[in-house]
């Protein structure tokens, strides 16, 4: 049989060496069932939350396409954290008569779609909410929360150890300077399209290296230039 293995890891503070013992991990149960490895499909440092995973995707595909026999993973949750993405992905596989077997679990059953799939949305929902405390508690020591905010300019520290520390924020006077004039310049009523128009004509870079545009906010029915 032609066994393809799957392997992810969430985020950028992880490694390829999580690729690596999954790998290692999927082909002893290979080699265990007597098998043949026909590719591996790896997602590097995206969450299992999204299905528009590119190699995730191809898995589909080449499944489609009559490419492999068995599915191979370390996890349930490798291949998926999304309850309803893991159940569309089972469904697809037994449509195809392509069995799900992973190190963890065995080879999978609607019992582990239904358990699995619960425990993984609780643990995203978890995770979200942990992952919002400490975002605000960022915020109110002054820190940046992630992301460029045009204005200011995020620090990096490394620290004696070699560690990288950002968080720490730093007006960027230039930057500061346009800020100043949109709302100067607002507020001797100029509206936000012209405000907008002026920046783009005198070639001055907006948020991100793009253009300065007007966006509409719902919550006040007003215009304002997009930062």
């Amino acid at each position: 049989m032609r066994a393809a293995i799957y392997a992810r890891y969430s985020t950028d503070l992880q490694s390829d060496s999580s690729i690596e013992d999954q790998h290692r991990l999927c082909l002893r149960l290979i080699a265990g069932h007597g098998w043949t490895e026909a590719e591996t499909y790896a997602d590097r440092g995206i969450s299992g939350a999204s299905h528009l995973r590119p190699a995730y995707q191809r898995l589909l595909e080449d499944a489609r396409n009559n490419r492999l026999d068995v599915v191979v993973s370390e996890g349930l949750d490798r291949i998926s954290r999304d309850q309803e993405h893991i159940a569309a992905f089972f469904k697809q596989m037994r449509f195809q008569g392509i069995p799900i077997v992973t190190v963890a679990e065995g080879e999978i059953s609607e019992l582990h779609i239904g358990l699995k799939g619960t425990m993984s949305s609780l643990f995203l929902k978890d995770l979200a909410q942990k992952t919002h405390r400490g975002l605000e508690g960022r915020v109110r020591k002054g820190k940046s929360a992630g992301g460029v905010t045009y204005g200011y300019d995020v620090i990096r520290t490394v620290q004696a150890d070699g560690a990288i520390t950002t968080g720490e924020r730093l007006i960027n006077a230039e930057q500061a300077a346009i800020v100043c004039r949109i709302f100067e310049e607002f507020a001797l009523g100029k509206s936000p399209r012209s405000i907008a128009s002026a920046l783009n004509a005198e070639a001055i870079e907006g948020p991100r290296g793009k253009g300065w545009a007007c966006r509409l906010s719902t919550a006040i029915g007003d215009v304002a230039p997009a930062f």
